[in-house]
């Protein structure tokens, strides 16, 4: 039987439903298949696909979210790939899509990230596992009481530093923490490059300094404590900011007892 999704580029996707031989080109959206129980059903990840833990050493990688190893992806014949407008290459999955049905995400808020999960749980048959995830992570955010607002900046690289504006997922992560992006307006980008004399300027209330995607450490918090010495200067655990699938369950949790405290 053949169904028609609509994926979050207003793109109709027409797939054998349910799929039996899927692909996820997404770390977040990995988890979120192993989370709606399709283990079998899965057939391939990308190196870049950690968790669960099980299905990184088991399953078969096929290259990087950005460097996807178009033969290999062949040679599985998949039924269904899930990928994202950001994370994946766009000439990559134009390639794909000639060949095979491309599910595309475009995650900016919490709410097109439940959209996201709603959607992927009814295209592989999944539906009620995808509303139970969907409302638990409803329910912690529902809970989630915010402060009085602190400005904030938020560091995904360094050298060169860049950030992130108004228009990521990310940013939305952080109002919801009670965190006001000094660096939100940026209209260049939606990960622009910044200078120290930018930081030493907007002079932040909090600085976070992300694990993913540069592995920021103890050493760039001392650094930075030099430049910002009455900034709150802490590591930010990027999975929970950036990681818009199931993950969300423990992400205001996570806020709570991190950027809150």
């Amino acid at each position: 039987m053949k169904k028609v999704f609509i994926d979050q580029l207003h793109r109709s996707v027409e797939i054998a439903f349910p799929p039996k031989q899927i692909i996820s080109l997404v770390p977040s959206q990995t988890e979120l298949l192993f989370d709606l129980g399709l283990d079998k059903d899965v057939i391939g990840i990308t190196k870049f696909c950690v968790h669960p833990e099980k299905w990184f050493r088991e399953k078969k990688r096929v290259g990087g979210t950005k460097t996807v190893d178009i033969d290999v992806v062949r040679s599985l014949a998949p039924d269904l790939i899930i990928a994202n407008k950001e994370e994946n290459d766009h000439l990559q999955i134009e390639m794909l899509s000639g060949k095979f049905p491309v599910w595309i995400s475009d995650v900016r808020t919490l709410k097109d990230a439940i959209a996201m999960i709603s959607t992927v749980g009814d295209m592989t048959g999944r539906s009620s596992q995808a509303e139970k995830i969907a409302e638990q992570i409803n329910s912690e955010f529902s809970n989630l009481q915010k402060p009085y607002e602190r400005t904030c900046a938020y560091l995904i690289w360094n050298d060169p530093m860049m950030t992130v504006n108004n228009d990521t997922f990310i940013n939305d992560m952080l109002k919801r923490c009670g965190c006001k992006n000094v660096f939100g307006d940026n209209v260049n980008s939606r990960y622009p490059e910044i200078t120290t004399e930018d930081l030493i300027s907007a002079s932040p209330e909090i600085l976070l300094l992300a694990s993913e995607p540069f592995p920021f450490s103890q050493k760039h918090i001392d650094h930075f404590q030099m430049i910002l010495p009455r900034t709150t200067i802490r590591l930010a655990d990027g999975e929970m900011f950036s990681w818009y699938g199931s993950r969300l369950k423990y992400a205001a949790q996570y806020f709570r007892s991190f950027v809150m405290a």
